[in-house]
């Protein structure tokens, strides 16, 4: 199951069940009051019947003088509940038949103990119904998100053909009429599509099961073997050590590409890209043009240059997520960027 199809099980799951747990927690206490008001009635009665035959082991019975109590009602104080009545033959006093409050607070708490075991029986039946509900909820986004993934990557495929076919001619017009500003816009073209093509594969990958152990130092000569040589002007100088890392290589090596393309294509003539590891902080640090909006370049399609279509580093902020790698950057219009990217859960031990 994928990050976006959990997040959308646990919110329909928790949508569904606080409101059902709410309304039935509600009705609950009207319930639990209900039953109080009934208790209270009942040892009312009680007490009225003692007051008659005065055989009632469970009550005090006392003589008081007349006060300003009123008769025939239930009070309640702190250390007993009492009812004063009538007493044949007498004018200053009255019959007082009183429980005490320990006895009551023990029925109290039967009351609450059956109150507590039936809502969590309830609470159970509505988490599996929540669970049943958040399934069903998911299925028609499951089916979207598959039909969509699968026209992606059959898209992905057809661009195999035409792409190869402008690969294959642009490298023929470079040996017959040599190299040329309009043939390299078309291959720089050419190469962001292969670019975005690779970042969609990778995306689409699910790559939290696909785990595999390397060298973090080797893996980075490895990416700038391949990427270094298309920026000539740009000196890379790898400071990472040899440290063991536990991830999905491909997506690690989609966010690694970006992230050095990105250093690379935007520094400046003889600039320089350092990569370091800084207490399990993977640093990428440039000397070129800086970002204005730092914030924003995690936006889809958010772009400061005309090159590029500006979902590069949204996807590098996706697949950070997917591994659980926390990146931020830091920026200055002129001076350079640099991410960092905390390594610490991919530590292999």
């Amino acid at each position: 199951m994928k990050k976006v199809e959990k997040e959308s099980l646990l919110k329909s799951f928790l949508l569904f069940f606080l409101s059902q747990s709410l309304l039935i927690g509600g009705l609950f206490y009207l319930s639990y009051q209900k039953d109080i008001q009934r208790l209270d009635a009942e040892i009312f009665s009680q007490m009225r019947i003692c007051s008659f035959n005065l055989q009632c082991k469970e009550f005090g019975i006392d003589f008081v003088p007349k006060a300003d109590h009123e008769l025939y009602r239930l009070y309640k104080e702190k250390k007993e509940l009492s009812s004063y009545f009538t007493l044949p033959g007498s004018s200053k006093n009255y019959l007082k038949i009183y429980l005490k409050k320990s006895a009551y607070d023990q029925q109290i708490a039967n009351i609450q103990k059956n109150f507590i075991i039936e809502f969590l029986l309830v609470l159970s039946v509505i988490a599996l119904l929540s669970f049943v509900f958040a399934l069903y909820a998911l299925s028609p986004l499951r089916n979207a998100l598959r039909l969509t993934e699968e026209f992606i990557k059959d898209i992905l495929h057809d661009f195999n053909t035409p792409l190869s076919t402008l690969r294959l001619n642009t490298a023929m017009l470079v040996s017959e009429f040599g190299e040329n500003s309009k043939i390299k816009r078309v291959q720089n073209a050419v190469q962001n599509i292969l670019n975005l093509q690779s970042n969609l594969r990778a995306y689409l990958g699910a790559h939290e099961h696909q785990r595999e152990v390397f060298d973090l130092k080797d893996f980075i000569d490895e990416r700038l073997a391949l990427l270094a040589s298309n920026y000539k002007g740009v000196t890379f100088v790898n400071e990472v050590p040899q440290t063991q890392v536990e991830t999905n290589r491909d997506a690690l090596s989609r966010i690694i590409d970006n992230l050095l393309s990105n250093a690379g294509k935007y520094n400046k003539q003889n600039g320089k890209v350092f990569i370091r590891l800084e207490n399990n902080q993977l640093i990428i640090k440039d000397t070129g043009k800086g970002i204005q909006n730092p914030k924003r370049v995690f936006e889809r399609f958010y772009k400061e240059q005309e090159r590029g279509i500006g979902i590069g580093l949204h996807i590098v902020k996706k697949l950070c997520d997917e591994l659980g790698i926390d990146i931020t950057l830091s920026s200055e219009v002129g001076v350079g960027t640099e991410f960092r990217l905390d390594i610490s859960k991919l530590n292999h031990k």
